[in-house]
């Protein structure tokens, strides 16, 4: 364990002054009944990307590979993190575009006739009248 999260929560563990911490046969550091990873990035990104694209996971949004992946691991902003991969994710995007409404071709909305018709009407009149006065 060589990031300092790791280093300061043996140090509590020793001290007894948390008591969320404790360590596994194993050396591994836990919090509470979660493994804590430190701080090596190429371990979490193996992490993410099995969570992400393991056959049974499917390319989960972001919020549901948070509550399934703190189930087990805990790590500092952990939940950000899981935001940013999948978010940089291409087939998370690809899948969530497919479950969004196809937004086809637009449509123009349909204009009252009856508005425009007084508007019309005004118009013309104020612009004869002021024929008239010239």
């Amino acid at each position: 364990m060589d990031d300092q999260g790791a280093l300061l929560a043996t140090l509590y563990l020793e001290n007894g002054t948390r008591t969320d911490y404790s360590m596994r046969n194993d050396r591994a550091l836990m919090v509470g009944t979660r493994l804590h990873v430190h701080d090596d990035e190429a371990l979490k990104r193996e992490i993410l990307e099995e969570a992400c694209c393991s056959t049974f996971a499917m390319h989960p949004s972001s919020t549901k590979m948070y509550h399934t992946l703190r189930e087990q691991y805990w790590w500092p902003f952990m939940k950000k993190q899981i935001a940013e991969y999948v978010s940089k994710c291409l087939i998370c995007q690809q899948v969530k575009a497919e479950l969004q409404k196809p937004s086809g071709l637009l449509q123009p909305l349909p204009i009252p006739e009856w508005k425009w018709k007084a508007h019309y009407y005004g118009f013309h009149v104020q612009a004869s009248l002021d024929i008239e006065q010239a």
